[in-house]
């Protein structure tokens, strides 16, 4: 099943888009046609502290930013050792939303995928080594929450629409040596308040496509909120109403590109091919709901 970006502007054409020669350097294993499989995963952050400890909303100085309770760390950092040892495709490139439970849960799984000699008895990141070249990560504004009342559970947006994500102080918490901070941001700020959720969906389709096609030899992980992996999903699978998505859940479609001797490359469209592609979401056929 091809995934339908047909509601979303195009960015660009996927035929006439150059590759840098570090981005080819990295990418996935090509065939002698130049052709090759890009893998992404799109992730839901981890434990949120505001779910398991209900008192921290009422002294909270920033109640529509969460950070992850403890057994979301360590959630986030058991998923990263489970994508490395299981998934047979390496993770070459991070995006991550600016809430922090999403800089925390991309911390912590970064440091599962890059543990060097992991100790299975260590549950976080605390005393894990890392090896930071292997994966680089990048905030994007694109992968935010929905930015409505519903979703982030304030009335208002903040005062003059400043958020007060400080990007400087959210890079500070990622593992050392993993930022890449010379991407250019799909959004270069952040989306406007009140927000639909298909507006939202729309989003999340159009940063992820846009991603994906700017690293098209690479790997991707988006680490972000719970409607865009309903969102990518349900683009995917035609007829799929995405009912759930617990903590850490994620899905994994991929594509073929091909690289052409000008530098050019062509892309088909994104797939899901086995129901294994999803781990922690729940979903239906959407005609089997009015039964």
């Amino acid at each position: 099943m091809g995934w339908c970006f047909s509601c979303v502007e195009s960015l660009g054409s996927k035929e006439k888009n150059q590759i840098d020669d570090d981005d080819m350097n990295q990418g996935s294993a090509s065939d002698s046609n130049g052709e090759q499989i890009q893998h992404i995963v799109v992730m839901r952050h981890g434990d949120r502290i505001d779910n398991v400890e209900p008192l921290w909303i009422s002294t909270a100085k920033r109640p529509f930013d969460p950070p992850l309770a403890e057994p979301g760390k360590v959630r986030a950092f058991c998923t990263g050792r489970k994508i490395r040892n299981n998934l047979d495709f390496p993770i070459h490139r991070v995006f991550v939303s600016p809430f922090r439970r999403c800089i925390q849960t991309a911390s912590e799984v970064i440091s599962g995928l890059c543990a060097i000699n992991d100790d299975p008895l260590e549950m976080t990141s605390d005393n894990i080594e890392i090896d930071p070249s292997k994966v680089k990560v990048s905030i994007e504004f694109g992968l935010c929450e929905i930015l409505n009342r519903e979703a982030i559970g304030i009335d208002k947006a903040p005062d003059n629409g400043n958020w007060g994500f400080d990007v400087s102080e959210l890079e500070s918490l990622l593992p050392a040596g993993t930022v890449d901070n010379s991407v250019v941001r799909v959004y270069k700020e952040m989306p406007r308040w009140e927000e639909s959720i298909t507006e939202a969906r729309t989003r999340y389709l159009q940063v992820v496509r846009a991603l994906a096609d700017k690293f098209p030899s690479e790997n991707l992980l988006f680490v972000t909120h719970g409607e865009a992996i309903g969102a990518v999903i349900s683009s995917i699978m035609k007829d799929t109403t995405v009912y759930g998505v617990e903590y850490c859940a994620y899905t994994k479609p991929k594509r073929k590109v091909s690289f052409k001797s000008d530098g050019t490359f062509a892309a088909g469209d994104f797939e899901i091919v086995a129901l294994l592609d999803q781990f922690g979401v729940s979903f239906c056929l959407t005609s089997q709901l009015s039964l």
